[in-house]
């Protein structure tokens, strides 16, 4: 409770006209919001995957700014002298008089430690190892943030390889056309992983909320020759249909996306242009988020000019977007071809359970064609579901679900504390059944692209988060599914294509 009381008598005009206004502008819809500046900058590096800085995550303990992690290859990085676990005291900029951020809000302190790249900063920090205090430079330079981007591990399975591909999120920097982003990073992983034979791909999307849309129509258009993707609709307008133009097919194997609950906006445009072409195999929760919503940032300075003082930005619902069958995913979402039970499967959960979420509806279909590229496209579904069914994994884990949602409804708790120790000890005991539900042992060993090889020799933090995401991949079941049933996938010799 005082922690709580602390963070309330840190807030300042601008958080509580923020609050006032996301409360009239969330009236709209769900994701109509009003972006304060410094909730706009975090946006814009969510989006990019990169900063300006010195590549440190801080938190705040009590009335300190503590670094919790030093970004892999930053500057902080680089310079070697700052820890995770150490408190900075001061900040100053280059040789100018030092500032106490201790006290000061975590915000507030992160806006003094960032900067533009070549500008010098000067911390005072007291080390957590033995406690001394000394001052440390450091030169901020961009600092990207690589658990945004994609990544790729291959895994050999009855003797054929197989190439998995993270995509956290459909990143893109508006600011800077040149630079890095999801479609040219993807296209380039691809090219990695077939110059080291694999035989199929598998596209992990689960937890990615969306981002560009620009970049979710590009990477589809890795995967079919050419033709349309998406349709985007203004109100009380004709939809609009958005193509890939690009002929080149970067990846013409077999493909398997794996999708959760979690799957949003541009991760719902890709999985369904993939259902809709007969190009992929969906597989993973009963259904996507469901938000089929475009946003548009529009700075308020825009409006007001001549006012120098930063207002801000309304992040503003201004299209619905629809699959090219013409179903809009909103609400609904992308149902997968191969629904796995997990831990949301009976939870109030996605865009159909938000207030004031926009209603789902359907537009004429667009002129595409199917590419039907698999020969046993049913079958291999139909397998996989009689697989899941007879897992008694998967069993325990509906079971674990089914559990969840008993306790989601049951809202009432007892104010006699006794009573309340004793239900809350009762579900403790519950809740043991199913430690193991989510722990599964495979024998597959997954391994980093041969060009990472040199990468992580040169930096050990690399080569300890690869060897920690292999390890959980291993363990996965839901990765262990999709890639019993990429290995079962036998494309067509010859490509039928059907005309919609």
């Amino acid at each position: 409770m005082d922690e709580l009381y602390l963070r309330i008598e840190e807030l300042e005009h601008e958080d509580w006209f923020s609050t006032f206004l996301n409360s009239v502008v969330g009236a709209f819809d769900p994701h109509t919001t009003y972006m304060a500046p410094r909730t706009k900058e975090r946006f814009d590096q969510d989006m990019s995957g990169k900063l300006e800085g010195i590549g440190a995550r801080l938190l705040k303990k009590g009335i300190y700014t503590e670094i919790f992690e030093l970004v892999s290859g930053g500057p902080a990085w680089k310079q070697g002298e700052l820890e995770a676990g150490d408190v900075i005291l001061e900040v100053a900029q280059a040789d100018k008089e030092p500032l106490d951020i201790v006290g000061m809000r975590l915000d507030d302190a992160i806006k003094f430690i960032k900067g533009k790249k070549g500008t010098e900063v000067r911390l005072t920090v007291k080390k957590k190892l033995d406690g001394t205090t000394r001052i440390i430079s450091i030169i901020r330079d961009v600092v990207e943030l690589e658990e945004t981007f994609v990544k790729s591990t291959i895994v050999e399975k009855e003797g054929k390889k197989y190439g998995l591909i993270n995509l956290p999120r459909f990143y893109i920097d508006f600011s800077d056309i040149d630079s890095r982003d999801s479609a040219k990073d993807m296209e380039k992983e691809i090219a990695r992983l077939k110059s080291e034979n694999v035989s199929g791909l598998l596209i992990d999307l689960r937890n990615n909320g969306g981002g560009s849309l620009k970049t979710a129509i590009e990477i589809a258009g890795l995967f079919i020759t050419e033709g349309p993707v998406v349709q985007v609709k203004y109100r009380g307008q004709d939809p609009i249909v958005k193509n890939d133009e690009n002929p080149k097919m970067q990846w013409d194997g077999a493909v398997v996306v794996l999708v959760n609950e979690l799957s949003a906006s541009a991760s719902e445009i890709f999985a369904a242009a993939m259902q809709d072409y007969g190009r992929a195999v969906i597989i993973g929760g009963n259904q996507t988020y469901g938000k089929g919503t475009v946003q548009s940032v529009i700075p308020i300075n825009n409006f007001y000019p001549k006012y120098e003082k930063d207002l801000g930005a309304i992040k503003m619902t201004i299209q619905k977007f629809y699959r090219v069958n013409g179903g809009s995913t909103q609400i609904e979402g992308v149902y997968s071809d191969i629904a796995m039970p997990n831990k949301y499967s009976y939870m109030k959960f996605g865009e159909r359970d938000l207030t004031g979420a926009l209603i789902w509806d359907k537009v004429p279909q667009a002129n595409y064609t199917k590419t039907n590229s698999y020969e046993n496209f049913s079958d291999v579904i139909n397998k996989s579901k009689n697989r899941i069914a007879l897992d008694e994994q998967f069993k325990l884990i509906n079971e674990y679900a089914k559990w969840l949602k008993e306790n989601q409804e049951d809202t009432s708790y007892s104010l006699n504390f006794k009573d309340f120790s004793k239900e809350s000890a009762l579900l403790e005991v519950a809740s043991k059944k199913y430690t193991n539900a989510f722990k599964n042992e495979t024998k597959l060993n997954f391994e980093s692209p041969k060009y990472e090889f040199p990468l992580m020799e040169k930096d050990s933090v690399l080569a300890d988060k690869r060897t920690a995401w292999h390890k959980n991949l291993a363990k996965d079941i839901y990765v262990a599914e999709a890639l019993n049933v990429l290995k079962d996938l036998k494309l067509k010799n010859t490509t039928d294509t059907v005309r919609n």
